[in-house]
């Protein structure tokens, strides 16, 4: 039977506070400076100079505004690192980020669309279909959706196809496709219910009507271009009759089949050097497929510092929102001391942050250094996505705790795997549930 809370028991707490002889000098400090202010630790903060022992040149930081495209920027960042130092571009080079974007959400409302052609003899009121309806598509995404949609309409230079004032915050364009999506959901449930021949012509007529709304926010894609660039001697080159995908073979050349995501899902329900999908997350119908190989935190940081060794950057998955001071750029969980400033236990471990919603991944970064002393790793050097007023000049410092705390994920290149885990990873995945922690997009705003 429920209890209520009774005058006696409120009573009773009055009372323990009374018996805290700070309970006044505490109350006034943390009402009046608020509480991460009042439980800052200025030791933590002096212990993450950007300082490090490896460190990848990578120039200067994009800015993804007032969009939750971190992954598309993160991913694009990191190969626009390589592109820059074979071709010696300027420090300020970008690939196009809304070029990406737009094929990427055209992609998101058709696998939306056919998953609820899917679900159509499902209730509206089944766990799957309302997951569809409670986000029919967002900017957030992952590593695998990124490559989907470069496999399938390659990369310009940002001088191609330049940010909008839509792309520059999405949130209005957001509002509007979802709308649209539900509508036609409605449409598309009433003609599955009916039998109709007709869903497929439907279904094209509102891809038309969405395409034509990303036209209008975003402009229409480039099909065919000129590279032009000085690079770091100002000297003039240019590559004439390009197309996206031939751009990206000729300067980005990688082959993403070689670059995998490794997870550190450390929960009862997913065994370690075993793979995982996600039911229903992706964009491009008969694309590439979601896939993580859940490896320990030991073996996951060993392949981050490893490949950084080797000249690479890493992308990766975390929970920004944790810990973290955006102005100054210091992400590390020993910033603020708000167990001691209440006295309360507040230390969870990492598997009970997943099961139980106090954390998951929902921002991408890029990892370019390490500072490593006494052959253990310190603190970590982060190329963020929100332009370069904050951190130092839009790089962030992260702890080593941090780092094992709030780091879910990392995309490294299969040539670094032992054969085990190259074996592991060719596994065919345990399907998870759409809302499992390992689906959520990463898709934190600036």
């Amino acid at each position: 039977m429920s209890k209520s809370i009774s005058n006696e028991n409120i009573q009773k707490y009055h009372n323990d506070l009374l018996d805290r002889k700070e309970a006044k000098v505490m109350q006034r400090a943390v009402s009046h400076n608020g509480i991460n202010s009042s439980a800052a630790n200025f030791e933590a903060e002096g212990n993450m100079k950007p300082n490090f022992s490896i460190e990848i040149n990578t120039g200067e930081v994009a800015n993804q505004k007032h969009s939750g495209r971190c992954w598309i920027f993160a991913a694009l960042n990191t190969m626009r690192h390589n592109l820059a130092k074979n071709f010696n571009l300027s420090g300020d080079f970008e690939l196009s980020q809304i070029y990406t974007t737009f094929w990427d959400k055209f992609e998101k409302c058709n696998w939306f669309l056919e998953n609820i052609i899917k679900t159509a003899d499902e209730p509206l009121t089944s766990r799957r279909v309302s997951w569809l309806l409670d986000s029919p598509q967002q900017d957030g995404g992952q590593w695998d959706m990124l490559c989907a949609v470069i496999e399938k309409y390659g990369v310009v230079p940002q001088s191609a196809m330049v940010e909008t004032a839509v792309s520059n915050d999405t949130s209005e364009l957001n509002v509007v496709l979802n709308q649209k999506l539900r509508m036609d959901a409605i449409q598309l449930r009433e003609l599955v219910s009916q039998n109709s021949s007709d869903i497929e012509k439907v279904k094209d007529e509102m891809l038309s009507e969405i395409y034509r709304v990303l036209v209008y926010s975003f402009g229409e894609p480039v099909s065919e271009f000129n590279f032009e660039y000085r690079d770091e001697k100002n000297e003039y080159h240019i590559d004439t009759d390009l197309t996206p995908k031939k751009f990206f073979d000729k300067y980005v050349n990688l082959n993403l089949e070689d670059y995998v995501s490794i997870i550190n899902s450390p929960t009862l329900d997913k065994p370690y050097e075993k793979t995982y999908t996600v039911d229903m997350l992706g964009n491009v119908i008969d694309g590439r497929q979601v896939k993580h190989l859940n490896l320990e935190m030991d073996r996951l940081e060993e392949l981050t510092i490893t490949q950084l060794k080797n000249g690479e950057s890493v992308w990766f998955g975390s929970d920004v929102s944790k810990e973290s001071d955006r102005k100054k750029g210091i992400m590390d969980d020993n910033l603020y001391s708000k167990d001691e400033l209440f006295d309360i236990d507040l230390l969870m471990s990492k598997d009970e942050q997943l099961d139980y919603h106090q954390s998951v991944m929902n921002h991408a970064m890029v990892i370019t250094g390490v500072d490593i002393v006494d052959g253990q790793p310190t603190k970590w050097k982060v190329e963020n996505s929100w332009g370069n007023q904050v951190g130092s000049k839009g790089y962030f410092v992260m702890s080593e705790s941090w780092f094992r705390r709030f780091t879910y994920q990392v995309v490294i290149n299969k040539k670094y795997l032992s054969e085990e885990d190259k074996k592991n990873q060719e596994q065919d995945p345990v399907v998870l549930d759409p809302w499992d922690p390992m689906g959520t997009l990463a898709f934190n705003e600036k």
